[in-house]
């Protein structure tokens, strides 16, 4: 009976590594929307699926919003994420440290205006990215612009921000109302810091009731992926 007893040990291994290989890639959830106005929705394709009050947010899909629209999203480590109207944003990356907070985070801003409030992750663990520049972040709230051919990142409180070109050009935004312009032209990318402001995100604030208030993160803990059965090369489930 030995041998049924390993085949019987060997079969419920594999099925044991094949569901967890399932759901090690099953999607991330990194937080949910606290404010939805009018057309969020999550890209999925050519097409989309509306985002309510209380959805979740998943880690690498796309969250755009439509022409009179906005959306404020609380991500795990209760770091608040306002997206104006046309806009569209993906959680990249994140390593999380514990359940609230993040080792690692990257946020890519494709197009629109935003504002970014910290949670409680380390500010060291945030990047965000636009299609033009590079955001260390250093302070707690920052306001975003990107536009094709065009970023600005203003800084609104009393802490620091490092901004950078593609092409490794930065400047350090260190006191409130600090502004780094990044354009680029005929392939040319600059960087420029300015003390006027050559745009505000608090002009959205008003698109949505709460769009510019903060919160914490109150929906499930995240996703815990199981380690995957130890089967390095395949043979005992037939791979």
């Amino acid at each position: 009976m030995n041998w049924r007893n390993s085949i019987l040990a060997a079969l419920a291994f594999c099925a044991s590594a094949n569901f967890d290989a399932a759901f090690a890639q099953a999607p991330t959830r990194v937080g949910e929307a606290a404010v939805v106005k009018n057309e969020v929705v999550r890209v999925s394709g050519s097409g989309g699926t509306p985002i309510n009050v209380g959805d979740a947010v998943l880690r690498n899909e796309t969250v755009r919003t439509g022409a009179d629209s906005a959306t404020r999203l609380v991500i795990i480590d209760s770091t608040n994420l306002s997206l104006g109207a046309n806009s569209s944003i993906t959680i990249d990356k994140t390593v999380f440290n514990d359940e609230q907070s993040y080792k690692d985070v990257t946020i890519r801003l494709t197009s629109g205006a935003f504002r970014f409030v910290t949670g409680h992750s380390d500010k060291n663990a945030y990047k965000i990215t636009t299609p033009l520049a590079t955001i260390g972040v250093r302070g707690t709230i920052l306001d975003i612009l990107s536009q094709r051919g065009r970023s600005v990142v203003s800084l609104q409180d009393n802490s620091a921000a490092r901004v950078c070109t593609t092409s490794f050009q930065c400047v350090d935004l260190t006191k409130p109302g600090d502004n780094a312009v990044i354009t680029s032209f005929n392939g040319k990318t600059s960087i420029t810091k300015t003390n006027v402001p050559p745009w505000t995100f608090a002009a959205a604030c008003s698109a949505a009731a709460g769009l510019c208030s903060t919160s914490e993160y109150a929906g499930a803990s995240p996703l815990v992926v199981p380690a995957v059965v130890d089967d390095p090369t395949g043979m005992l489930c037939g791979r």
